[in-house]
């Protein structure tokens, strides 16, 4: 059941999305060669907790992180590390979450890590624009095939992999809703998109083949073909004024 949401929830979801977008700027501002993923993790830890929040995704499903800390092939769900040390060319996508009030923001940021190729930053650059393309179709009384097909046609054209096998999803009181949310599809398809509507949309590219595999600790997801994947997310609301991005101040 997709639970649309009145606008004193959406103002709450924007709180908990401030908060989360304050923090992702927190870790771009201390992500650097020689820091842990460990450490990133506590610093994000702290922050959210600081702000009367909760981390969500800190003990979900039994996750050991406050953030998911992917680095280079890692697609998502990086478990932070002591043991993962940042190096200058690497990337890293952070995804993180807040909740305050009862309600969820969620949003995630592919950062470079001191001078990386121009094949990372293509990557991490298109992977932000993917999202935009989505956003633009995600419009009362369309489909939420639009917002798929918006995502998968650009990458695609653009030469990328598109990761299937992970969606986005809704989002409000619980940080997983319906409806699941994919970066491919077919436009006019799919239940149809109201206001109410909060979504978190999250598109997850790879340079090379869209396949991914599970590693042993049953969280970690990484390429088949061990190239570089990217992400990038925010939640984001259909209200009667078209959507808001609650995890991003423009």
């Amino acid at each position: 059941m997709i639970i649309l949401k009145n606008n004193n929830e959406i103002q709450k979801m924007k709180v908990a999305g401030r908060i989360v977008e304050e923090a992702l700027r927190l870790m771009e501002a201390n992500i650097r060669p020689g820091i842990s993923t460990a450490h990133l993790d506590r610093i994000a830890e702290e922050f959210i907790t600081k702000q009367g929040a909760v981390p969500s995704f800190k003990g979900y499903g039994g996750f050991p992180g406050s953030i998911c800390a992917s680095v280079n092939d890692v697609v998502i769900h990086g478990i932070p590390s002591k043991e993962v040390i940042l190096k200058d060319g690497d990337i890293i996508s952070v995804d993180m979450g807040a909740m305050i009030d009862r309600y969820h923001g969620d949003a995630a940021r592919t950062f470079a890590v001191g001078e990386v190729s121009q094949t990372a930053k293509d990557l991490i650059r298109i992977t932000e624009e993917s999202f935009f393309k989505g956003v633009e179709m995600f419009r009362e009384g369309g489909r939420l095939g639009d917002i798929s097909h918006a995502i998968g046609s650009y990458l695609t054209m653009s030469g990328y992999g598109v990761v299937r096998d992970y969606v986005g999803h809704g989002i409000g009181r619980n940080l997983h809703e319906q409806p699941n949310v994919p970066n491919y599809g077919k436009p006019g398809a799919g239940v149809v998109l109201r206001e109410g509507m909060v979504l978190a949309i999250e598109p997850m590219v790879n340079v090379g083949s869209y396949e991914v595999k599970v590693l042993k600790d049953q969280w970690t997801v990484k390429t088949v073909d061990g190239s570089l994947s990217a992400h990038y997310e925010n939640t984001v609301a259909l209200t009667s004024g078209g959507p808001q991005l609650l995890t991003l101040t423009i």
